[in-house]
């Protein structure tokens, strides 16, 4: 069974290196961990066969094996990741406010790191090399814990990381694997409040709520996805299976996959035959209510589960309503706050979406496949944040800070 308490004194020794780093210092092992990956793909990719071996032998669903499966185009990614991190701007230091009291004071509020961030993640092994490329961009110090199903992966880029900060002489307790899958572990690990500052959980909603109920550290919740979109009636008939088909079938196993269609009852006869035959040639099953099952045949009748429901599968659930307002109130009755979308040519209508959507993420005439660090120009992600304190949608380095007072005096004294 692995030291969790060493583990962590480890952590803390190392974030009180990493926050004095110079920015060069940090861009410089960032490239260099980045031609690492690369330089060392082959064992990579030969430990996630293992993985994927093992998890196919288990029956793992098609949609989270691809989430575990790394190609040399993914390493490719995953090392261009770090790479643009390193082009990003130091956020360490910013001064975001500043300020001169009448007795003389002068505050300054400066940001600065979390600290050490603790991080519960399943199957995608790209998420090690985002996380701490992020986490160690703004000084902070990385505990990561992975699912089973990715230990060999997880391992393997770890390592290459690790011996890539000791040849840039750069403390390797910038990133620690806690590689002991024991559920007791993770347990303790949720509740090392004395050496984490923040815990960050990627996975099913099971995982996210398991973390949340059971951690004594501050939890920032990245969220399960079930995302919509909403065709309105002044819809382009030439965007919608364009951008539907990107968000749902694209990537089946991602949170920002589109799982539910909702369809105002003026298009549908005009909408729905089309559209209905590109999913079914994807394979993709519908389920719909009373009115979509008058206009596809085969249609599964939809449950208020259905509705609800992150499938990550090639399923869709399908609503038709009568107005925008019927749609945005549907929506945010099933949403886990992720990412929606409206497909429109009524500025309007696409301004009361923006407006009525309480989602992190809300797009006019786009698919919700964009929801992603990357995408965002932030380098990677640590995750996609659907709660509203302290970040919300795709984490980058300014959701990987804090800030604290710097209060400069001239021998005032409080009378």
């Amino acid at each position: 069974m692995c030291n969790l308490e060493e583990i962590g004194k480890r952590a803390v020794d190392a974030k009180y290196v990493l926050q004095m780093l110079p920015t060069v210092k940090k861009d410089e092992a960032l490239k260099a961990v980045a031609d690492a990956l690369l330089e060392r793909r082959k064992e990579i990719l030969e430990a996630n066969e293992k993985d994927l071996v093992i998890a196919q032998d288990n029956g793992m669903h098609e949609g989270m094996l691809d989430r575990l499966k790394l190609t040399s185009e993914r390493i490719e990614a995953m090392a261009q990741g770090l790479v643009q991190i390193a082009g990003l701007t130091d956020p360490l230091g910013e001064v975001l406010d500043r300020f001169n009291r009448p007795n003389g004071l002068q505050i300054t509020k400066i940001r600065v790191p979390l600290g050490v961030v603790g991080i519960i993640y399943e199957s995608r092994p790209n998420v090690t090399a985002d996380a701490f490329g992020l986490c160690f961009k703004t000084g902070n110090a990385v505990i990561l814990k992975g699912g089973k199903d990715a230990i060999n992966s997880n391992i393997a880029i770890t390592d290459v990381i690790r011996e890539a900060l000791a040849k840039e002489g750069i403390t390797e307790d910038a990133i620690q694997l806690i590689t002991d899958n024991d559920r007791s572990v993770t347990n303790e690990f949720m509740k090392m409040n004395k050496y984490i500052d923040v815990l960050i959980p990627r996975g099913g909603a099971g995982l996210i709520r398991a973390v949340v109920e059971n951690s004594t550290v501050p939890v920032i919740e990245t969220g399960s996805g079930n995302c919509h979109i909403y065709i309105d009636e002044d819809a382009d008939i030439m965007k919608i299976i364009l951008i539907v088909m990107n968000a749902k079938i694209q990537r089946i196993g991602v949170c920002n996959a589109c799982e539910s269609l909702v369809i105002h009852e003026k298009i549908v006869d005009k909408v729905l035959p089309a559209l209905g035959k590109a999913l079914r040639e994807k394979n993709v099953e519908i389920r719909g209510d009373e009115r979509v099952q008058k206009v596809l045949s085969n249609c599964v009748p939809a449950s208020d589960e259905d509705y609800g429901t992150e499938y990550l599968d090639y399923i869709i659930s399908i609503k038709t309503v009568s107005s925008i307002e019927e749609a945005i109130e549907h929506i945010n009755r099933y949403s886990t706050g992720h990412s929606e979308a409206i497909i429109t040519e009524n500025d309007e209508h696409a301004q009361m979406f923006l407006h009525g959507i309480d989602s992190a993420c809300v797009y006019v005439n786009a698919s919700t496949r964009f929801t992603d660090g990357f995408e965002f120009g932030f380098g990677a992600e640590i995750g996609i944040s659907t709660q509203k304190l302290h970040a919300r949608g795709p984490m980058g380095l300014k959701e990987l800070t804090t800030y604290k007072y710097g209060i400069i005096g001239d021998g005032q004294i409080r009378q």
